[in-house]
C-alpha cells in the first residue's frame, strides 16, 4: 500500500481565478481506505478491499453545491475516491446553536470532569469557532442540575467550557477532519504543559445501551501529544479499561497549541486509520480486541479539564491559568459512498431507527424528547424558559466579555 503526497489545493475566487492566502486549504497527505465493491449489507465474498492514495497533483476538487452545513461559497474542496463531501463548517459567520439543523450545544460534563459544558463558552470570532474553558465563580448564571446531554444530574463544577455538537446519532462511515489550535497554558507561553482534553470525534449518545467511540484527543502533557481512541461497549453506564483500545502519537518538532493542524480520521467496517497533517499516525484494524464500531453517531468537538488527580490530559493541571481557549478553523465530513443508511440522504432524522433516538437530548433548547429510560427510570428535564435569550441582548453583554488578549483578561489557577 503506498502512501503519496497529499494535494494541497488553494482557495479561489470563483470570478477571477486568483489565490487567496486567507485560509490554507489541506487534505489528507495519504488517504488509504479499505472500501468495499457493494453496499452494506452485501456479503463479505463480495467486498473487496481496495488502497486508494491521493497524488500531489490536484486532479478533483468539488464545490459546495449541495454541501449541508456552512460551506464557502468561493471554495473548491478536495474529493477523494468512494468518499462524498456532505457536511462542512467554515466558521466564517456565528452560528446559532438554538436553531441549526445540524449542530447544538452540549448541557453535560463528564465525572472525571471539572468543566460543566454551556452553550455560552462556544464563540464565533475572526472566522473560527472558540471552545473557551473559564472559572465558574459562582456569580452569573448558573447551569442546572438536570442535564439533557447526560440524561441526569451533573453536580456542580468548578470550570466551565463547551461541546459543540450534531443534533442526532446520524453519522457513520466517513472522514472526519477538522483544523484546530490547541489551548495555551499560560498566557504568551506555548511551552508550558498542564492539563485539557481538546478533542474532535464519533460518539454514540446516549452511551447507556451502545456505547460507540472514536476519539481525537488533543492533550496538555506535551506541547505535540495527540490520543487516538475506540471504545465498543454494551449497556454501560462507566468507562473501564476494557472498552477502550489506545493508541498514542508525539508529533515531534511540532507545537500544536502555537499553530493550527490538521486532524483526520477515516472510518469504514474495515478499520479507522488516523492522520495529523495528512500523515498517518494510526490504525484499529478488524483483527483488534474491540469490534470496530458500526453504529451512527454524533460528531463532536469539546475541551475539558480532567478532575484534581489529572489522570488524564496532563499531570500538571496546577499550571493551568483560565480562560483556555481551543480554536477550529473548519471541519469537514465526507460520506463513505457505501454506506446506503447514513446520513440520512436529505440531511432529514428520516433515516433514524428508534435506537438512535434513545435518550438523545443535548440540552433544554434543542426540541428532541428523551425517549426512553436510564436503568428503569425517567430522565430528568431541564426548563427551556431561557432557551430564546434574545440576541442583541446577548451580544451587549458579550461585548467586554469575549476580549481574550492578556491585558483584558485576568487568569484564574486552579490547584
Amino acid at each position: 500500500l503506498s502512501e503519496l503526497p497529499a494535494p494541497r489545493p488553494r482557495r479561489f475566487l470563483a470570478h477571477a481565478g486568483m489565490p487567496l492566502q486567507s485560509k490554507r486549504l489541506s487534505s489528507l497527505a495519504a488517504l488509504m481506505t479499505v472500501a468495499a465493491a457493494a453496499p452494506l449489507g452485501g456479503s463479505a465474498a463480495a467486498a473487496t478491499a481496495t488502497a486508494t492514495a491521493i497524488n500531489g497533483t490536484v486532479t478533483a476538487t468539488v464545490a459546495a453545491d449541495g454541501v449541508h452545513g456552512h460551506p464557502s461559497a468561493t471554495q473548491e474542496y478536495p474529493s477523494y475516491p468512494d468518499f462524498t463531501l456532505w457536511l462542512v463548517e467554515e466558521f466564517e459567520t456565528p452560528l446559532d446553536l438554538n436553531s441549526d439543523p445540524f449542530w447544538t450545544w452540549s448541557d453535560g460534563g463528564l465525572g472525571e470532569g471539572q468543566v460543566r459544558f454551556e452553550k455560552d463558552a462556544i464563540k464565533f470570532e475572526d472566522g473560527k469557532m472558540i471552545i473557551e474553558a473559564s472559572v465558574n465563580d459562582g456569580t452569573g448564571p448558573q447551569p442546572q442540575w438536570c442535564s439533557h446531554a447526560e440524561s441526569g444530574a451533573v453536580g456542580p463544577k468548578k470550570l466551565r467550557s463547551g461541546e459543540m455538537r450534531t443534533r442526532h446519532n446520524m453519522f457513520r462511515y466517513g472522514i472526519y477532519e477538522v483544523r484546530m489550535r490547541a489551548p495555551t497554558v499560560q498566557p504568551g507561553d506555548t511551552k508550558v504543559d498542564g492539563n485539557y482534553i481538546s478533542t474532535m470525534f464519533a460518539y454514540r449518545d446516549a452511551k447507556f445501551r451502545h456505547w460507540r467511540e472514536i476519539d481525537i484527543e488533543v492533550t496538555g502533557d506535551t506541547e505535540s501529544s495527540v490520543t487516538m481512541n475506540v471504545l465498543n461497549a454494551e449497556n454501560t453506564e462507566g468507562w473501564r479499561p476494557d472498552i477502550q483500545s489506545t493508541k498514542q502519537f508525539e508529533a515531534e518538532g511540532q507545537n500544536v497549541r502555537e499553530d493550527f493542524h490538521d486532524y483526520a480520521f477515516v472510518w469504514t467496517p474495515y478499520g479507522i486509520t488516523w492522520y495529523f497533517d495528512g500523515e498517518k499516525v494510526g490504525e484499529h484494524s478488524p483483527k483488534e480486541r474491540l469490534a470496530i464500531p458500526d453504529l451512527s453517531t454524533k460528531i463532536m468537538m469539546n475541551l475539558w479539564v480532567f478532575n484534581s488527580a489529572y489522570g488524564f490530559g496532563g499531570p500538571e493541571g496546577q499550571n493551568n491559568r483560565y480562560p483556555l481557549r481551543s480554536e477550529y478553523e473548519w471541519f469537514r465530513f465526507y460520506k463513505w459512498n457505501h454506506d446506503d443508511r447514513y446520513p440520512c440522504a436529505d440531511g432529514s432524522t428520516d433515516c433514524l431507527t428508534v435506537d438512535d433516538w434513545y435518550l438523545s437530548g443535548n440540552n433544554p433548547c434543542d426540541g428532541i424528547p428523551q425517549s426512553g429510560r436510564r436503568n428503569g427510570a425517567v430522565p430528568c428535564s431541564a426548563s427551556a424558559s431561557e432557551c430564546r435569550i434574545d440576541v442583541q441582548m446577548a451580544s451587549a453583554a458579550g461585548g467586554s466579555r469575549n476580549k481574550t488578549t492578556a491585558q483584558d483578561e485576568s487568569y484564574f489557577f486552579f490547584p
